[in-house]
């Protein structure tokens, strides 16, 4: 079964359920689907559909910056519930102990030794972990671990 029906067949059960944010946020991702599908004339696969899931993860994660500076506690609180159901159709991402580790076989593959070397390590780490760790955090442990080493 692919994402795309994993999707529809959650929304149908949070109806049966009466789970109205799960509901809607759920809607929320198909209608991104859709429109995707609809301007683009084609059908998403699996990964574009998870492409496209992180995209709407990143968003809600901006808004609740936004909504925390401006203190409005119970907007971030609907987004952190938002939050919470989008991740369970995101890949599982790493530990800061797997990314560091696959992130020094990368730069020891790369053969990185200074800060000049950030975008190849960067390059190769987004080809070999994918989703499976934000790129913010990957950018701040690479940039720790070739200045520990520049040090």
């Amino acid at each position: 079964m692919s994402l795309r029906e994993d999707i529809k067949n959650a929304i149908k059960d949070a109806m049966r359920a009466k789970d109205s944010a799960k509901r809607d946020t759920l809607r929320n991702i198909d209608t991104m689907i859709k429109q995707v599908e609809v301007d683009e004339r084609r059908e998403l696969g699996d990964n574009e559909v998870v492409n496209l899931i992180a995209k709407y993860a990143k968003q809600r994660e901006d808004a609740k910056v936004q909504f925390a500076s401006g203190g409005r506690m119970d907007l971030v609180e609907k987004e952190d519930i938002e939050l919470a159901i989008i991740k369970d159709y995101l890949p599982k991402q790493l530990s800061d102990d797997e990314l560091t580790s696959m992130l020094k076989d990368i730069i020891a593959e790369c053969q990185a030794s200074s800060m000049k070397d950030m975008g190849k390590v960067m390059g190769l780490a987004k080809e070999k972990i994918g989703r499976s760790a934000d790129g913010s955090r990957i950018n701040t442990i690479v940039k720790t671990m070739l200045v520990l080493k520049l040090g």
